[in-house]
């Protein structure tokens, strides 16, 4: 069989690494440079804002922006998907004067049900421990994304939206910067009347939080040889926000259908359904990058999956929101993926970026926005030591911070129940189970993994129903619901090989929830052609063989309730 790894994209991390080079009027200074307003970027713009509050004369050395924030959506927010059930810890942490009331949740989880699904029945299953959500929180995260920003504004962080980070500023091997992205240029590169050119962003310290696949986090990794002992793993999640008649009590999961067990197809994951107050609903289904059959399609899963009786119920009489529908993927690697090291000169690794996400116990709000708190303290410490912020190691108490933390115990604790599954779901639902009994000690060595590119794929024979256009969609349909509003003629930002195997082809096509990938023939020959103005930035062909970089600043959807 063959595995999107024989055919790489056209893409080098080298080309995204520069010297700052730009005459000063291209150039902005700034104390800290945050890269991404999502909860771990946005947490650490809070966090250094209340410490720099605290010390007036710790803010001095940085200047007149201490605190900058780059997000590429055309607003914060704009980008962020997640389920989203939250552990208040880390809001706790950040706003100790505030109470939960306060802050952006639909609601308190009341009542919780785990069901494993058979076509058209479904068994109740006892709620795994790590699965819990007793005293946690539903939410929208592009909503809490705003109100984060709105509290870091107040702190006087200058947000920079519609601004991509596209290059990370390296001198002498140290991070000093980002340089952001051009706009206003067209599908040739070609600069149109309204056009932009991009600014070098200098920095003392830099803090990449971008996320999922985040871009310069993937070209720190690579440029400065900090990948883990696993290779990254990802899951791609879709999910709806439904306005249903009858309001859901609790918070549901499912395994099982519409996954198939066997190792043969690879297939791990599972769905949601989160009651977000009042007559609303949040529903989802999530699967591993690493499947085998080239035909599985997570957004035709997931409407043929709205049509199981136990999710008929919840949504019947009901409709799909304007705005309500996202694709992300989700860092699955865990313990194991994690870079050997969260710091550089100058630079700072947090989030989903860095892959803080507890697979099993499906969180990593709470870790992301921890993480980001951390790296600010780490960088206020060295401030008040009157560290130069690039030297060697002067934030490498960042580090030590996340190991004393609940992040370190959580993600070791299931370090290796992820990758128990990569043998069948049965085997995996096995194996797992003595990993929770044995509090993770069992089996005492690194189950090892390989890139989601790597695994070999067969040309299955799945269907799927026609969608109906009332309660399921297809993806031109869907993607349109994401408020997605990419210009039509700028640059193509999604490297990808064009001539390739039909199995290669064909799980690019099945995979992507956006229909950016289709075939066309071109003298003669089938090639693959890219529709990059469809792309909602969900960044699966990134996993998948292909390499995502960052289109034009304010592209892409713009979320409002996912």
């Amino acid at each position: 069989m063959t595995s999107p790894s024989q055919y790489p994209p056209p893409y080098q991390a080298a080309d995204f690494v520069a010297r700052p080079s730009k005459g000063a009027d291209k150039q902005l200074s700034a104390g800290v440079l945050i890269v991404g307003a999502g909860p771990a970027g946005l947490a650490c713009a809070i966090r250094l804002g209340q410490l720099l509050k605290e010390s007036p004369e710790v803010a001095k050395p940085l200047g007149e922006f201490p605190i900058a924030l780059l997000e590429k959506g055309k607003y914060p927010g704009a980008h962020l998907v997640s389920g989203a059930v939250i552990n208040p810890i880390a809001f706790r942490q950040l706003f100790p004067g505030l109470k939960d009331s306060d802050f952006p949740f639909a609601g308190a989880v009341q009542k919780e049900a785990v069901y494993f699904l058979t076509a058209k029945g479904a068994v109740r299953l006892p709620t795994p421990p790590t699965m819990q959500n007793h005293g946690n929180y539903v939410a929208s995260l592009s909503k809490v994304g705003a109100w984060l920003a709105k509290q870091a504004e107040g702190l006087g962080v200058t947000i920079l939206s519609e601004t991509a980070g596209y290059k990370l500023l390296v001198d002498d091997g140290k991070v000093v910067g980002a340089q952001t992205g051009d706009k206003g240029r067209d599908r040739n590169g070609q600069p149109l009347s309204n056009f932009e050119e991009g600014i070098e962003m200098l920095a003392q310290a830099t803090v990449l939080a971008e996320g999922t696949q985040g871009h310069l986090t993937q070209t720190a990794i690579e440029h400065f040889n900090l990948k883990g002992a696993n290779p990254q793993i990802y899951a791609l999640g879709v999910k709806e926000i439904w306005e249903v008649p009858k309001s859901l009590d609790r918070v549901v999961h499912t395994m099982g259908w519409p996954l198939r067990p066997a190792k043969k197809y690879g297939e791990f994951g599972g769905s949601f359904a989160y009651p977000l107050g009042p007559n609303k609903i949040s529903l989802g289904l999530v699967i591993g990058l690493d499947y085998h059959d080239a035909t599985l399609s997570v957004h035709d899963l997931f409407q043929e999956m709205k049509r199981h009786p136990l999710f008929q119920k919840i949504l019947e009489g009901g409709r799909r929101l304007d705005k309500g529908w996202g694709a992300k993927t989700i860092p699955e690697g865990g313990f194991y993926a994690l870079p050997r090291q969260l710091h550089l000169p100058g630079c700072l690794l947090t989030g989903d970026a860095a892959g803080f996400v507890n697979v099993p116990a499906l969180k990593g709000i709470h870790y992301a926005m921890t993480s980001g708190m951390l790296a600010a303290e780490a960088i206020v410490e060295a401030l008040r030591s009157r560290r130069d912020l690039k030297a060697p190691h002067a934030l490498q108490s960042y580090d030590q911070k996340i190991r004393r933390s609940f992040i370190w115990k959580d993600l070791r604790r299931v370090r290796n129940m992820r990758q128990a599954f990569q043998w069948g779901f049965w085997p995996g639902f096995f194996l797992a189970g003595l990993m929770t009994v044995t509090r993770g000690l069992f089996p005492g060595w690194r189950f090892k993994t390989r890139p989601d590119y790597e695994q070999p794929l067969f040309n299955g024979d799945k269907k799927y129903p026609k969608p109906d256009g009332k309660y399921t969609f297809d993806k031109l349909a869907s993607a349109f619901a994401s408020g997605n509003r990419s210009r039509d003629n700028q640059p193509n930002h999604i490297r990808v090989m064009t001539e390739v195997p039909e199995t290669v082809g064909e799980a690019w096509i099945h995979m992507c929830p956006a229909n950016v990938y289709e075939w066309h023939t071109e003298g003669g020959q089938k090639k693959i052609h890219v529709n990059a103005t469809n792309c909602i930035h969900c960044g699966a062909i990134s996993a998948k063989g292909g390499r995502l970089t960052p289109p034009e600043g304010g592209s892409g959807p713009e979320y409002t309730e996912t």
